[in-house]
């Protein structure tokens, strides 16, 4: 087994250098898949330089516009996230994620995401991945070098692979054997899906004011865990039914 569907995704680097050494952390540990969004310099001299032999991952490397275009076709995202947020999203430590990153590699793709270098990851791009992973640091100092945070989880990964992938490690509320079985949902499924979900709470008039928050968290009971390809239809059904029950004429209802 290898670890060719696992792809790092670097979001709004600022620094060429640090591209570079990610590439390198990135061959170090196996990964072979390096996609960026919006990087303010590249390619550049610097990320050659400190790319230290692993130049070609620079020249292979994908340059996207948006976070949804890097995890379009991704089961299972993993964004890095050193800041506590006021919307709990699951996180596990490195462990952990990365051996359910391996788990799910096996099946599909599987994105690894890490945000700006001052900045890291925003809410919004936050929302897009379904599980959270938080480097444990010195938390009188806790900022990590962006190369740093990704050979940490290219070595949890790798040490994942070399142990089978952790086989009876996965989040508490799926379901092991059901999720070997079939396919995570591709990130642009699941995000179709909450566009879905988000009309029709709208229109049942659940979402009545432009606040997020409220939104974020009805979000959030469907990242608890991963959702399968299976679970998304069945969801999108339950939708449909509702817009079709709601378009229905007052007393023509069948619903009891």
């Amino acid at each position: 087994m290898t670890l060719d569907s696992v792809r790092v995704i670097l979001v709004r680097p600022t620094h060429p250098g640090n591209i570079g050494a990610a590439a390198r952390a990135m061959a170090n540990m196996g990964l072979e898949n390096l996609y960026l969004v919006g990087p303010r310099t590249f390619p550049s001299p610097e990320a050659l330089a400190r790319a230290a032999g692993a130049e070609w991952l620079l020249s292979t490397a994908r340059v996207c516009e948006t976070l949804d275009e890097a995890v379009a076709e991704c089961g299972l995202v993993i964004g890095s996230s050193a800041r506590h947020r006021t919307v709990r999203w699951p996180v596990l430590e490195p462990e952990s994620a990365m051996a359910l990153a391996y788990r799910a590699s096996q099946k599909g793709n599987v994105a690894l995401v890490f945000g700006q270098e001052a900045s890291g990851l925003t809410n919004e791009e936050l929302e897009r991945c379904q599980v959270h992973v938080r480097i444990p640091v010195n938390p009188a100092f806790p900022s990590v070098n962006l190369a740093a945070a990704v050979i940490v989880l290219a070595y949890e990964l790798k040490k994942a692979e070399a142990q089978c992938g952790g086989c009876d490690i996965t989040l508490a509320a799926t379901d092991s054997a059901e999720a070997d079985a079939e396919s995570f949902a591709t990130a642009e499924n699941v995000q179709r899906f909450f566009v879905h979900l988000e009309t029709v709470l709208r229109e049942i008039g659940f979402l009545k004011s432009p606040s997020e928050k409220l939104l974020r968290k009805v979000k959030r009971i469907f990242s608890r865990t991963p959702l399968l390809e299976d679970d998304i239809n069945i969801l999108r059904g339950v939708l449909s039914a509702v817009q079709g029950h709601k378009a229905q004429p007052r007393g023509k209802s069948r619903i009891r």
